[in-house]
C-alpha cells in the first residue's frame, strides 16, 4: 500500500511539474499578416490538430461613435445579421444551423465585432455569409422594431438589478463629458428614438475596412486562405478620410472625491463601486499591474475578498480590475453588502487599499501571485476562438506577439521593489470616485462622509456626463 501511494505521490508530482513547465514556456504559435489595398489587415494562423476553423473580425465602429445616440452602434451589429443582400435573416439562420456553424456579431465601447467557428468543410459557405454579413447588411425595418422592443424590456428590467448597471454609473460618472462614457447598450430615452435608418447612417460611416482586421486561425492552407480572401474583401471600400479616433481627447482626472448615490427605493442592499481612472492596454506596465491586482482584488484568496467577505463577513465577494481600453481604463473595488453594513463594508475596503500602499507587499504574497497569474495564462489562448480573438486585440491596443512570448519571463522578472512601485504609481489613493446604489434616505448621510453627493433616480437610468 505504501509502495502504491509513493507511485502515485510521484506521478502527481510529475504532471504538477509538466505543467508548470509548459505554463512558463508558452509562445504565441506562428502566424502570417498581410494587407488589402483597402487598409483591412488579416491574421492567418494554421491549426491543423483539429478540422475547425475560426474567425475574429474587430472594426472601429464602437459605442465612441454613438455620439447622442446611445446604443446605436450595439444595435447596429445586432442588425448586422437580420439579413443581407443575398440571404434574408431566415436563410442565414437555416444556412447556419444545418451546418453547426456559429456567426456573432457585438459591439464593444471602442470596436464592433464578428466571430465565427466552423468545421473547416463548410469554410467556402461561412466565409461567403460572414462577407456578406460585413459588406452587404440591408437592415430590415420590421426586424428592427423587433430587436429595439427587446431592448427596451431588456434595459427596463436592469434597472431591478443594482449589479447589472452600476459599471455602467461607474463609467458616465468616471469619464464625464468623455466619450468613453458613453452607454454600450443605450438608454431607454436614447434606444425609443433610434430608427432603422439610424443604423444604415452608422453603418456607412463606420464601417470600413481601414484600422479594421480580420483573423482567421486553425485547419486551412495559409496560401488559399489568403487567395479566398483578398477575393471576398477587396471590393470593400474604405472610408473617404481619415479622422483622428474620436477618443483621442484627453481624459479629465477628477479633482475631488465625489460620490454618485443611486435611488432604489426598494433596495435591501448598497451595491458600490470605489475608483479612479486607470491604465490604457498598452501601458508597459501591464504585466505587473496585473500581478499586483491579483494579490490585491483579483482572484479569491485577494486581500479584499478575505478581508471583506471571509474575516468579516461583510459581502458574499469583493474584487477589483483594471479595465483597459485604447486610449485609457479604469479602476473599481465592487462588492454589495447589507443596508446596515454600508459604512462598515465601505470603510473596510478603504482600509485594505490603505494598507496596500501603506505595508506594500512581501516576497511570499508575491510569489503566489506570480505563480497564480502563470498558471492562469496558457488557458486563456488554448482554442482557435481565443487565439483569433487574440490576433485581433493585438491589432487594436498595438501590443505584439513578445507581450505572448514574454510574458512568463516578464512576470518572474518582478521584483518587490518594482511591485510596490507599481502599488504606488498606479493603485489610487486620494479623490476617489464612489458610486452607491441603495436606498437614499437610509444611506445619504454615509455617502457624505466620502466626498460631494449627486443624487439621481434609478429608475431614470445611466446618461454620459453623470
Amino acid at each position: 500500500m505504501k509502495s502504491i501511494s509513493q507511485k502515485i505521490i510521484m506521478v502527481s508530482l510529475l504532471v504538477i511539474t509538466q505543467i508548470s513547465l509548459h505554463a512558463q514556456s508558452y509562445k504565441l504559435p506562428e502566424y502570417t499578416t498581410f494587407k488589402l489595398a483597402n487598409g483591412l489587415t488579416v491574421f492567418l494562423m494554421e491549426q491543423h490538430d483539429v478540422p475547425v476553423i475560426s474567425i475574429s473580425a474587430l472594426i472601429p465602429a464602437g459605442a465612441i461613435n454613438d455620439e447622442d445616440k446611445s446604443g446605436l452602434a450595439s444595435l447596429t451589429a445586432t442588425a448586422l445579421k437580420h439579413g443581407t443582400k443575398n440571404f434574408t435573416k431566415a436563410n442565414l439562420d437555416e444556412e447556419l444551423d444545418f451546418i453547426g456553424a456559429n456567426v456573432s456579431t457585438y459591439a464593444s465601447k471602442e470596436y464592433s465585432g464578428l466571430s465565427s467557428h466552423f468545421a473547416t468543410k463548410d469554410k467556402d459557405k461561412v466565409l461567403t455569409i460572414v462577407k456578406e454579413v460585413l459588406l452587404n447588411p440591408v437592415f430590415n425595418a420590421s426586424e428592427f422594431e423587433k430587436e429595439k422592443s427587446r431592448l427596451l424590456v431588456r434595459l427596463e428590467q436592469q434597472k431591478e438589478s443594482p449589479q447589472s448597471v452600476i459599471g455602467a454609473y461607474f463609467e458616465s460618472m468616471l469619464y464625464g463629458d468623455h466619450i468613453y462614457g458613453n452607454i454600450i447598450t443605450g438608454t431607454p430615452a436614447t434606444v425609443s428614438k433610434l430608427t432603422v435608418n439610424d443604423l444604415d447612417a452608422f453603418y456607412k460611416t463606420n464601417y470600413n475596412p481601414d484600422h479594421a482586421a480580420i483573423s482567421v486561425v486553425g485547419d486551412f492552407n495559409s496560401k488559399e486562405m489568403k487567395a479566398s480572401l483578398t477575393t471576398l474583401f477587396s471590393k470593400w471600400k474604405k472610408s473617404v478620410k481619415e479622422e483622428e479616433s474620436p477618443a483621442s481627447k484627453a481624459i479629465v482626472i477628477p479633482k475631488e472625491s465625489r460620490v454618485l448615490l443611486v435611488n432604489k427605493e426598494d433596495a435591501k442592499e448598497t451595491t458600490f463601486y470605489i475608483g479612479a481612472p486607470g491604465v490604457s492596454r498598452n501601458n508597459p506596465d501591464y504585466v505587473a499591474i496585473e500581478v499586483v491586482n491579483t494579490l490585491f482584488g483579483g482572484r479569491f484568496t485577494s486581500m479584499l475578498n478575505d478581508e471583506l467577505r471571509v474575516n468579516s463577513g461583510l459581502t458574499y465577494g469583493a474584487s477589483s480590475r483594471f479595465n483597459a481600453l485604447k486610449n485609457g481604463g479604469s479602476f473599481a473595488i465592487s462588492t454589495f453588502t447589507a443596508e446596515k453594513t454600508t459604512e462598515p463594508a465601505i470603510d473596510k475596503a478603504l482600509e485594505v487599499l490603505n494598507k496596500l500602499h501603506k505595508n506594500g507587499i512581501d516576497e511570499k504574497s508575491l510569489a503566489s501571485a506570480k505563480n497564480y497569474v502563470k498558471g492562469q495564462f496558457p488557458p486563456r489562448y488554448e482554442t482557435t476562438e481565443q487565439q483569433a480573438n487574440l490576433l485581433t486585440q493585438m491589432f487594436w491596443y498595438d501590443f505584439d506577439k513578445s507581450f505572448i512570448n514574454n510574458f512568463e519571463k516578464n512576470v518572474d522578472d518582478l521584483d518587490l521593489a518594482k511591485a510596490n512601485q507599481i502599488i504606488a504609481k498606479y493603485f489610487p489613493k486620494d479623490t476617489l470616485q464612489f458610486v452607491m446604489v441603495g436606498k437614499a434616505d437610509d444611506i445619504k448621510n454615509i455617502a457624505e462622509k466620502y466626498g460631494k453627493v449627486t443624487e439621481v433616480e434609478i429608475k431614470d437610468g445611466p446618461k454620459r456626463g453623470l
